[in-house]
C-alpha cells in the first residue's frame, strides 16, 4: 500500500450558495439557487419565479458563513488544513451578471476570506461557478442557452483573476459541468421552468428534443467558456493552474451479459467523458455525435470555438465522489430509490440513509480510470457520508459511520496513488455542515463541525466539533498514515 506524496492538500469543501446566506446583503443579487425552495429526502425541492412569503429557501441564511467566516476559517485550520475548496457566488462580485462594473464590497469580503486562509497556512481551492449563476442572466437571456453569458462569464473570471492574484493559484471553472448531461441540469444552466413550484425531479424526466437541443448548446457554450477561462487565468499569472471539475459517475454491469457491459460503456461514455473529454483534451470525443442525438439534438461546433476548445484545456483535473450503481438492461431489475441513487442496487454493497450506495473501491478504479485517461494530475474535490447526526446533552457528537466512511475511501486512495495515480489534492464534501444541494436539508450533515441549526431554521448556528473532527485533525497531521 503507497503513501500519500510529500506536500498532499489535504482538506474540505464548501459551496456558498450552501454555506454563506447573507443572500441579499451588501449588493449581492439573487442566484437561481436563491430561488429553490426546500424539499427532503422524500420530496424534490421546488422553484419560484418571485421570492414567496412562507416558503424556506435555504440559501437564504444557510449556515451564515458569511458573518462567521473567521471562526470556521480557525476551525479548518485547528484541523491542519493544506487546502479548503469554496466557491465566489457570482453575484456578489457582478449582482446581475451583465453589470459594467463589479460590487466592490464583493471583491472585499472574498479579499478578506482569502487572506484568512492565507494567514493560516490554507491554500484557497476556487470554484468559479458553482450552480450560483446569476437569477437575472437565466430570466432574461435563458441562461447558458445564450451565447452571450460567455463574454459574461469572461468578464466575471477575469476580475477575479486580477483582484486575488497571489492570492489564489488554484480555479475550477464550473461545478459538476457533466450534471448537464441530464434534464435536472438545465435549471442548474439557468434553462428555467415556466411556472412556479415545479419539482426539480433530480433523477430526470421525459424532456423534448427542442429542450434536449437547448441544453446541449447551454453545455457547449459553457465549455467554451471554461476554455476562454483557462486562457486568461494563464495570461493574468502563469502560477495560476485551472482544472475542471466532474460529478464522479462511477457505474458497473449489473451482470456479466454483453448487453449490459455494452449500455454501462455508454452510460459512462455520456455521464463522464462527454465533459472530461472536451475540457481536459480539447475536443469533443468521437461518440458526440451519436449520445446528442440520443437526446434528439444536434451541435454544429464552429472551427473558431474548436479552436477555443483546443487551447483552453485544463492543467488537471478534479471530481466528486460519493458512491457507485450499476447498469441493467433487464426491464424487471427495479431502480434503488434514492435521492440521486444511480442504476440498481448493488447486491455486494450497503446504502446509506439517503439510499447511496458506499462503495470504497469504486473510488479507486474511477482514479485509474480518470488518470488513466487524461493523465493529469488529479483532486478527489467532494467526497462525504451525509447523516443525520444527534447532538448529545453534553455537546459532543459521535459519528463513528463517518469515520469509517472517510478511512475506507482515503484507503481507496492510498491504493490508486500505489497503482501510479497522481493523486495530489482530497477536500471532504460540507467539512462544517451546511444545507444539501440535493434535498435543501440541514438534516444531511457531512461535516466535521455541527452548526446548531434545523430544517426548520431553528437553532444558534453554534459550530460544535464532531468525533471525526479530532479524528481527520490526526489523518492530516500523519500524511494519511495513520487512520485510527
Amino acid at each position: 500500500m503507497g503513501a500519500f506524496p510529500d506536500g498532499f492538500l489535504w482538506g474540505g469543501a464548501t459551496a456558498a450558495n450552501q454555506c454563506e446566506g447573507a443572500w441579499d446583503e451588501d449588493g449581492k443579487g439573487p442566484s437561481v439557487q436563491d430561488h429553490l425552495t426546500a424539499g427532503s429526502r422524500r420530496m424534490p425541492r421546488g422553484f419560484t419565479h418571485e421570492i414567496q412569503p412562507g416558503l424556506s429557501y435555504p440559501s437564504h441564511e444557510a449556515v451564515d458563513h458569511y458573518h462567521r467566516y473567521k471562526e470556521d476559517i480557525a476551525l479548518l485550520a485547528e484541523m491542519d488544513f493544506k487546502v479548503y475548496r469554496l466557491s465566489i457566488n457570482w453575484t456578489r462580485i457582478y449582482p446581475q451578471g451583465d453589470d459594467e462594473k463589479p460590487n466592490r464590497a464583493g471583491i472585499e469580503f472574498y479579499r478578506r476570506v482569502f487572506e484568512e486562509c492565507r494567514a493560516h497556512g490554507i491554500e484557497p481551492l476556487v470554484t468559479i461557478s458553482h450552480y450560483e449563476l446569476p437569477y437575472h442572466l437565466a430570466e432574461a437571456y435563458g441562461g447558458w442557452s445564450n451565447r452571450k453569458l460567455i463574454d459574461f462569464y469572461a468578464r466575471y473570471c477575469e476580475t477575479l483573476f486580477v483582484e486575488y492574484r497571489g492570492l489564489v493559484r488554484y480555479w475550477l471553472t464550473f461545478n459538476e459541468i457533466n450534471t448537464l448531461m441530464h434534464p435536472f441540469g438545465a435549471v442548474i444552466a439557468g434553462i428555467l421552468p415556466d411556472h412556479d413550484g415545479t419539482a426539480l425531479d433530480l433523477m430526470g424526466s421525459a424532456e423534448t428534443p427542442e429542450a434536449a437541443q437547448r441544453r446541449f448548446e447551454a453545455l457547449h457554450n459553457q465549455f467554451v467558456a471554461s476554455a476562454k477561462a483557462v486562457c486568461l487565468a494563464h495570461e493574468v499569472d502563469s502560477e495560476n493552474k485551472v482544472g475542471c471539475m466532474l460529478c464522479g459517475i462511477e457505474t458497473y454491469p449489473y451482470t456479466c451479459d454483453p448487453a449490459d457491459v455494452m449500455a454501462n460503456e455508454l452510460l459512462m461514455q455520456e455521464s463522464m467523458w462527454y465533459c472530461g473529454d472536451v475540457q481536459a483534451r480539447g475536443a469533443y470525443p468521437y461518440f458526440s455525435s451519436r449520445v446528442q442525438a440520443s437526446h434528439g439534438a444536434r451541435l454544429d461546433v464552429s472551427a473558431e470555438d474548436a479552436a477555443t476548445l483546443a487551447v483552453g484545456a485544463v492543467d488537471f483535473v478534479s471530481f466528486s465522489y460519493y458512491s457507485s450503481g450499476c447498469v441493467s438492461t433487464d426491464p424487471n431489475v427495479v431502480k434503488q430509490a434514492g435521492n440521486m441513487s444511480i442504476g440498481v442496487p448493488n447486491p455486494h454493497l450497503k446504502q446509506s440513509e439517503w439510499g447511496w450506495t458506499i462503495d470504497p473501491e469504486g473510488l479507486r478504479h474511477l482514479l485509474n480510470e480518470v488518470y488513466g485517461r487524461y493523465r493529469l494530475p488529479v483532486m478527489v474535490v467532494e467526497n462525504g457520508l451525509g447523516a443525520e447526526d444527534v447532538l448529545e446533552a453534553d455537546g459532543s457528537v459521535h459519528d463513528p459511520y463517518r469515520i469509517d466512511y472517510l478511512r475506507r475511501h482515503i484507503v481507496a486512495m492510498r491504493e490508486a496513488i500505489a497503482d501510479g495515480v497522481d493523486l495530489v489534492a482530497y477536500t471532504t464534501w460540507g467539512c462544517i455542515d451546511l444545507v444539501s444541494a440535493g434535498t435543501g436539508e440541514i438534516r444531511k450533515r457531512y461535516g466535521f463541525v455541527y452548526v446548531d441549526k434545523d430544517d426548520d431554521g431553528n437553532g444558534s448556528l453554534e459550530r460544535r466539533r464532531k468525533d471525526s473532527f479530532a479524528w481527520y485533525k490526526h489523518v492530516i497531521e500523519t500524511n494519511g498514515e495513520e487512520l485510527g
